[in-house]
């Protein structure tokens, strides 16, 4: 009998994003499906640990048919353990993967996924029994211990293994639990993609990776932050192990997952040039990767430009979630520097608080302290499309971003914008390539955490006006000749065609 077609054209792979959380990744998923609605999507969501205050934040598209969340840090109910000698098999994959992962070379063998993650000859979870509960886990643990930090804490560098290796008997359970689908779709690496790479091996239905920033980077820059490290939903690891050793674990663990993903997929998508490149310092086949840059509805935007005054409001408007990564700080800081010079400047605070509320404290109370509530608003969430036109610059201060979708709406709304030197913020303000660049610089970069020199440049052209509209004449040339939403969508529809999904 002909086996029957899959119901579902792309199943998306989410994490830590679409659909609970807002944002540049999120608004791009929604934008994708909402494109396509030719295709069916379903979505599965992986998150931390489940939360009562966790809601969907966007409307569901009619083209997804079903929507899945898995939690990779919930405890779980445990049997009562048994103790075990161990599968001997088991246990000798399980170190060759390792030892992989350590020192990589060549591409991963398809037993190692089969048998030490996906578990597919024990789905009972017998694995997971015998890594944690055997006698031969305890020796390979003790031994790991000796050789690598036998100066610090074995209470917690033993809680630490546990911790990293316990959500990946869950991802396990997870990918045995998808149906089928013409095509798998990873929006990162991390476990999302290394959940794809399992149902790449379990099913041999193709695997499309797209990174909008390079996953391994970002949880690095999240282990050097203590702020970082205590961001809700997120998979990120327990802040205070106890051990260097145990942070670099995290990161190599995070680095194998990266290489096991790109192993798996095809193509591997990125942002811009930069991060292709990473892309294949980290282990990507150059044949396989390819740049396929963010769009923005540039339509919607335009009727915001005719709602302009000729006069140049003296308002910084940063548009985002009010957590560390942001730099928000800076912001405030930068319009300290600012009132000085302008007693009339305002900064507005345009995004979701929710996220951090310990960091949304530390940066009101950083406003109070400074002095600076005459000239600082937090707005919280908004539709943009109402405040645009009310802004004379908008400002980004990340430390990390890869390419930021706020940047484009700015341009096509006739804005100039004034952002730290990361991602694909230069490519967008300054140009890509000599042709790009001729059009024009659209607004500023300046270096990451340094509020004067922000100040300095917002100050130069809010104070100019024929620089102003210079750069704002730029930013519209450059979204409408290279940034548009079609284009990213006739991208994607013909790769999902070109696997098989359309």
């Amino acid at each position: 009998m002909k086996q029957q077609e899959p119901e579902v054209d792309v199943t998306l792979l989410l994490e830590g994003s679409y659909p609970f959380v807002r944002g540049g990744v999120s608004a791009w998923v929604h934008a994708l499906i909402q494109g396509l609605p030719e295709l069916r999507f379903s979505l599965v969501y992986l998150g931390a640990e489940q939360r009562a205050e966790d809601t969907v934040q966007y409307p569901v598209p009619v083209n997804v048919t079903a929507l899945h969340c898995h939690y990779l840090m919930d405890a779980g109910q445990e049997s009562k353990p048994t103790v075990t000698e161990g599968d001997a098999g088991f246990f000798a994959d399980s170190a060759q993967l390792h030892a992989w992962m350590r020192k990589p070379t060549g591409r991963p063998e398809p037993r190692w996924i089969e048998n030490v993650l996906l578990q597919s000859e024990r789905p009972d979870g017998a694995c997971a029994q015998d890594f944690f509960h055997s006698k031969a886990a305890w020796q390979q643990i003790s031994e790991s211990y000796l050789r690598n930090c036998p100066l610090s804490s074995f209470q917690a560098y033993f809680w630490s293994l546990r911790n990293m290796h316990a959500p990946l008997f869950r991802l396990a359970r997870v990918a045995r639990s998808i149906g089928p689908s013409r095509s798998y779709h990873a929006i990162s690496t991390g476990y999302a993609g290394l959940l794809g790479a399992m149902l790449q091996q379990h099913t041999g239905c193709p695997l499309l990776l797209t990174e909008h920033g390079i996953y391994t980077k970002e949880r690095t820059i999240e282990l050097q932050s203590l702020h970082l490290r205590e961001q809700q939903g997120l998979l990120t690891p327990p802040g205070n192990v106890g051990m260097a050793y145990a942070d670099e674990a995290w990161v190599r663990m995070f680095e194998g997952m990266g290489r096991l993903t790109y192993a798996a997929a095809d193509p591997i998508i990125s942002l811009y040039e930069v991060n292709r490149q990473r892309q294949i310092l980290d282990g990507a086949e150059p044949a396989r990767t390819r740049v396929v840059p963010n769009g923005v509805d540039v339509e919607r935007f335009v009727p915001l430009r005719a709602q302009r005054s000729q006069h140049i409001p003296p308002v910084l408007g940063l548009i985002g979630r009010v957590v560390p990564i942001k730099d928000i700080k800076t912001f405030i800081r930068s319009i300290g520097t600012l009132a000085l010079l302008m007693p009339q400047v305002q900064g507005w605070l345009i995004g979701p608080e929710e996220e951090d509320p310990g960091y949304v404290r530390e940066c009101k109370a950083l406003v109070e302290s400074l002095g600076l509530g005459a000239h600082i608003r937090f707005l919280g969430f908004q539709k943009i499309d109402d405040l645009m036109a009310q802004l004379g610059l908008v400002v980004l201060t990340s430390i990390s971003e890869a390419f930021p979708l706020v940047i484009g709406e700015s341009h096509a709304s006739g804005i100039p914008v004034v952002a730290t030197d990361v991602g694909a913020c230069r490519d967008l303000i300054e140009g890509r390539d000599a042709e790009d660049r001729a059009l024009g610089p659209a607004g500023a970069v300046v270096p990451i955490a340094d509020p004067e020199a922000l100040a300095l440049a917002a100050f130069q052209l809010l104070n100019e006006p024929g620089r102003w509209r210079c750069a704002q004449q730029a930013g519209i040339q450059r979204v409408e000749r290279y940034y548009r939403q079609s284009q990213v969508l006739d991208s994607y529809r013909s790769l999902y065609r070109s696997v098989g999904a359309a």
